[in-house]
């Protein structure tokens, strides 16, 4: 992989990181399209994903601080609540993520038959979501299971993790900014405890990897740019409730995908 096929996947995965359309789906295709495709295409993908993360932090600087002042006040308040919410999501990906490893890496195999399929789903809970009265709930407990269990499946390359979490809030009646709000912030840590462990792999077994350090580190900053610029958009973009524009983008993109294959 050169650095400019780097930089043109690492803007893809900025881009479709918070629009939801899948970022998975689309690095695979891209990887397809650019002839880069390797054992090391996971490494890659965890790199920008945790690009995308730290823009998430970016954009939610000022949620994230006033969350952690109280959390360390040691009293249940509502950011301590948030906190524990936040927490009962991520148990569905981090059960996936242990027991399921090795099959997960299979599915990363430039497949467009899968990615289309997954691509098509993603298009239909998006529409579901749309024609869903708005809600005025916040994310309660029960909510919080449910929306981390759609990010679990969201592991699937063409469902994408930011389209199933706040479509999966979006139809139990949570309120729109809260959905998006919840669907970012439940990402970080297992995005950034996952990308930690690949990369921390990388460095003690560089030459293990045939990706060099420079297409990681450009792909890394395309992602991180592209990430909280997409990021500050979809935020608008949930509010005004133009997610079939997604969904329609979705069905074109999986039919193509799935012809290709």
């Amino acid at each position: 992989m050169s650095w400019v096929e780097a930089l043109i996947l690492g803007i893809i995965q900025g881009l479709t990181e918070f629009l939801p359309v899948s970022s998975s789906g689309h690095l695979e295709i891209g990887s397809v399209l650019l002839e880069v495709y390797s054992t090391d295409n996971l490494l890659f993908a965890v790199t920008v994903h945790l690009a995308t993360a730290l823009a998430t932090i970016a954009v939610f600087r000022n949620d994230i601080s006033i969350l952690l002042k109280d959390i360390f006040k040691f009293q249940w308040n509502e950011s301590t609540e948030f906190a524990a919410k936040i927490i009962i999501s991520m148990v569905p990906v981090f059960i996936v993520a242990i027991f399921f490893k090795d099959q997960i890496e299979e599915l990363f195999v430039g497949n467009l038959l899968l990615v289309g399929s997954m691509l098509l789903i993603t298009g239909g809970l998006l529409l579901f979501a749309h024609f869903k009265n708005d809600g005025n709930k916040p994310v309660g407990f029960v909510a919080a299971i449910l929306i981390g269990l759609a990010q679990a499946f969201a592991v699937l390359p063409g469902i994408s993790r930011s389209g199933s979490t706040i479509a999966t809030a979006l139809i139990l009646g949570v309120e729109r900014s809260k959905a998006a709000r919840f669907s970012f912030l439940m990402v970080l840590i297992p995005i950034m405890g996952a990308s930690l462990l690949e990369l921390l792999d990388y460095t003690e077994n560089p030459t293990g990897h045939s990706i060099d350090t420079l297409s990681l580190i450009v792909g890394f900053v395309a992602a991180f740019v592209s990430g909280y610029i997409a990021c500050r958009w979809m935020i608008k973009i949930v509010k005004r409730g133009k997610l079939t524009y997604f969904a329609i983008y979705c069905f074109i993109v999986g039919l193509i995908a799935i012809i290709a294959a």
